[in-house]
């Protein structure tokens, strides 16, 4: 499982570093390498046949921007120390620059906009979507309801109407899923706003 996530902006020192250091041939080599298992810088002039001095400068370049680490410290017969080398295990992620934190709020203002219009439209289509549903007897019907009471001679009873309790019971329903989706949205807008500005604080 990866140890850390680092989030790199472009122009940022640690962006600088690993660009410098992941420049070179000799050091995409000897990442490489390294992805197959811990190695030391012996090992690793003896796999691209290269000098120590190119091979331990390269080393230090990836060391310093955070792409290796020393998993371990041995020591030979004569006591001189060894160290193995291998990739650091982490994610990383480039995002663009974030000047300061009120253009993170900027940004999710604009999102939050879209949530209220959304909630509102909702709120607005939605009883006329449940009227649609649910309208009055077509017109072929009401022609054969009167024919038939014509008929029979008989005097037409009053239409029927909507059922007041049914009524209150949709627009409750409607209410409910409106609320639902505005605070649904506003409560992954507040995720996110706090999850960025965190990020933005720690660099």
């Amino acid at each position: 499982m990866t140890d850390e996530v680092i989030v790199l902006q472009p122009g940022d020192e640690k962006a600088q570093k690993i660009g410098k250091a992941i420049s070179s041939q000799t050091a995409n080599d000897i990442l490489h390498i390294l992805r197959e298992g811990p190695r030391t810088a012996s090992d690793l002039c003896g796999a691209m046949d290269m000098p120590m001095g190119t091979v331990k400068y390269h080393i230090e370049n990836l060391l310093d921007a955070g792409l290796l680490e020393v998993r371990e410290t041995r020591y030979s017969v004569k006591g001189r120390e060894i160290k193995v080398y291998a990739l650091k295990d982490q994610l990383l992620i480039v995002t663009p620059a974030v000047k300061n934190i009120r253009d993170i709020l900027l940004r999710y203002a604009s999102l939050f906009a879209v949530v209220v219009l959304a909630s509102v439209g909702i709120y607005i289509l939605q009883p006329l979507l449940a009227v649609t549903g649910n309208g009055a007897l077509s017109e072929p019907q009401v022609s054969e309801a009167t024919r038939l009471e014509k008929d029979v001679g008989i005097m037409s009873q009053p239409a029927p109407s909507f059922d007041g309790s049914s009524v209150a019971g949709g627009a409750g329903g409607t209410h409910e899923a409106v609320l639902a989706f505005f605070l649904g949205g506003c409560l992954v807008i507040a995720l996110l706003l706090v999850y960025e500005a965190y990020l933005w604080r720690k660099k």
